[in-house]
């Protein structure tokens, strides 16, 4: 492959980097803003809970929240609108909060291991949080915090980020896998989570227009001359076929299709691009680029992840997506 310019990575950059909307996501949007606005008019602070499956575009939304509110310094004064952290592996109750402490841009946060109690961490970040301006806290990967067999580890946890949230006067919006839905079962949780939105993937049977809709909206952030027709039967129905209505499935394949148009300097994307795209994924794998319509085969989601935590091991607590088995236009069609 040819090598690209400085102008093509950038351009090829801005097009991997794109933030599409849809409804729920402008939903969900719009749900940061007025927990950040309604943190100013007192009272308790509001609390989110955000779920999504794999690839459905939970960690891109937040980065692009995040860089609505870049951090600046003033002085001696780092100003963080928008504290992103995420849930560490191999969670103790220390270990989040230095977590979110190095998040903040305390970066010797970590030798404070084992020198300060708890409580004594807990005055730092809450302290760190006013001094920092912090207005909204979104945690990732909340979903890690069930793998405590312990429902006294979990509540301890539930309870300081309570307690933070109390204190700083900020709200917090956890975000995780479809399994930490349960985390609205905890007392502490069950009340303060007052919204609540899912991310689901791409459903034709729920009718096609939203997946098209944000083809349309892939097409025109695309660094080309001529617009792209992918919300065409043949190339929109290819790419769901692949996809199974997984934005970052679909994501990652345009990427690479779009990278050989450029390279090619072609002045838009088209089949031959997508057909190739998925050859150096899936060589030797039968094409739905190339199929008609009417022999392409569609799968979609029938049930999302789920965690069991009271299972026997590991192995059998994570239960994984489920999808139909592969059908026709037709047949999926029936089932909207």
């Amino acid at each position: 492959m040819e090598e690209l310019t400085p102008a093509d990575k950038q351009r090829l950059g801005s097009f991997i980097n794109c933030f599409v909307e849809r409804p729920i996501l402008t939903t969900i949007l719009r749900d940061f803003d007025r927990l950040r606005f309604n943190r100013e008019l007192g009272g308790e602070p509001q609390c989110m809970l955000l779920t999504g499956d794999t690839g459905s575009g939970k960690t891109h939304l937040i980065n692009y929240y995040k860089e609505k509110f870049p951090s600046l310094r003033k002085g001696d004064t780092l100003i963080k609108p928008l504290l992103v952290s995420r849930i560490p592996s191999k969670l103790n109750l220390e270990q989040m909060m230095i977590q979110m402490l190095s998040d903040l841009g305390q970066f010797g946060s970590e030798y404070r291991r084992g020198r300060s109690r708890d409580i004594g961490l807990t005055e730092a970040l809450v302290k760190t949080l006013k001094r920092c301006k912090t207005e909204l806290i979104i945690i990732n990967e909340f979903q890690e915090i069930l793998e405590f067999k312990s429902i006294r580890d979990r509540q301890i946890i539930a309870n300081r980020l309570k307690m933070i949230s109390e204190e700083a006067e900020i709200p917090i919006v956890l975000v995780g896998m479809p399994w930490a839905e349960q985390i609205a079962e905890e007392p502490q949780w069950a009340s303060r989570l007052i919204c609540r939105r899912m991310i689901p993937y791409f459903k034709l049977s729920d009718g096609p227009e939203e997946f098209i809709r944000f083809l349309k909206g892939l097409a025109v952030r695309m660094p080309f001359e001529k617009l792209p027709r992918l919300e065409e039967k043949q190339i929109a129905l290819a790419l769901f076929a692949y996809s199974r209505g997984e934005v970052r499935r679909l994501k990652k394949l345009l990427d690479e299709a779009v990278k050989i148009a450029v390279v090619e300097s072609a002045d838009t994307l088209r089949s031959d691009h997508l057909i190739r795209a998925y050859e150096c994924t899936f060589p030797g794998a039968a094409n739905p680029f190339k199929e008609k319509v009417e022999y392409l085969k569609f799968s979609e989601v029938s049930s999302y992840s789920k965690y069991q935590i009271n299972a026997a091991s590991d192995e059998e607590a994570l239960v994984a997506t489920q999808f139909l088995d592969s059908l026709s236009l037709s047949e999926i069609l029936k089932k909207s």
